[in-house]
This record gives C-alpha cells, structure tokens and sequence, in this order.
C-alpha cells in the first residue's frame, strides 16, 4: 500500500470513526413508555408491592463524563397503588404522605459514581412530606437507541414522617421500604 494511499483512506475514515465515537458531552433523555416506579416492604409480616402511575424522569447522562450528568424525577403521591383499596386510602391519608397535602415528592441527583461495568450510583436528595434527606439509587445503564436504567434504593420512611401514630412500629411496617425502577428513556 502507498503512503499517499494509506494517507487519503485514514483521512476518509477518521471523520467515521469520529462519528462513530458519539458525542464528548451528555446525552438529554426523557422518560419513554414502559417505564416503572414500584415500592416494596410488609405489613406486619405480609409482603405487599405498589406502583407510582405518572411518575415523570429526565436524564442528562453520558458515562464517560460522570461529573455532568443529572437525574430528576417528580413523583405524583396521589397515583400510589398497591391494588388494595384498603391500603391505597391509607397511603393517601395524613399518616402516610397526605397526599393532599404533599401532592408529589422529588428525587434529584448531581453526583455519580462508577461502580463496575455499566453498573452506578446516583447520590441525590429525595423531597417527601416537606422533608430533604439523601438517597442513594444504584443502577445499570443500557445505552442503545432507547437507553434502560433499572435501578434500586432503600428508604427510611420514618425519616419522612411516612407512617406517623401506630403506624410508626417498626414491628408492624418495617422502615426500609424498597424502591424500584425501570427506565425507558428516548432523547429529548
């Protein structure tokens, strides 16, 4: 192969590989259909799951560049659902999050850490009943043409005022309450 060859085929494949790279600065997404946010914890012994339908993400993420990247979701308290009538209404009552009141909560996060391949932490500030205290949300990172986070974090709902009076017994409801999430993102 010719130097001159050699030279005009780097030249005419440098801008590919460049492109192919993708882009030095963090992508903006937002939240896709098939999107979950789910709780867990007990009941004085029994298991039970709920759901927050209308929960809103955005995600400026590039896992090159940590130090720019910034997660926000808004949390509707007036959608959780456990599919039990009875306890949906006492979700929504003054002793859990008074949802009339408190009509959403707020999870948002500035500062991430790698912790193994395509595996991070996202260390933020949940708002919930009036109340800002550090959450931890660790998850995987799915890049692809529609990016997946699936993630979890643990919440200390005494630490919120989530389940005041009789329901404050640890022995009854424990206080590390289970987060979960899937999310589907798409560029903004």
């Amino acid at each position: 192969m010719s130097r001159k060859f050699a030279r005009t085929l780097l030249n005419a494949t440098l801008p590919m590989g460049l492109l192919l790279s993708g882009p030095s600065f963090a992508a903006d997404y937002a939240q896709a259909a098939g999107s979950t946010l789910g709780f867990s914890g007990k009941y004085q012994g029994e298991a039970f799951n709920g759901q927050f339908p209308g929960f809103a993400t955005t995600f400026s993420f590039d896992p090159a560049k940590l130090a720019g990247a910034k997660l926000d979701v808004t949390i509707p308290l007036a959608t959780a659902t456990t599919r039990n009538a009875d306890y949906d209404s006492e979700l929504q009552g003054v002793s859990f999050f008074n949802s009339k009141k408190f009509p959403q909560a707020h999870y948002a996060a500035t500062k991430f850490r790698v912790l193994g391949v395509n595996k991070y932490a996202a260390d933020g500030m949940l708002s919930l009943r009036g109340v800002s205290k550090p959450v931890t949300l660790t998850f995987t990172w799915t890049a692809g043409t529609k990016p997946v986070l699936v993630g979890t974090a643990v919440i200390k709902r005494l630490d919120f005022g989530v389940g005041s009076g009789d329901w404050a017994d640890v022995g009854v409801i424990p206080n590390d309450i289970k987060v979960t999430t899937k999310v589907v993102f798409q560029p903004k």
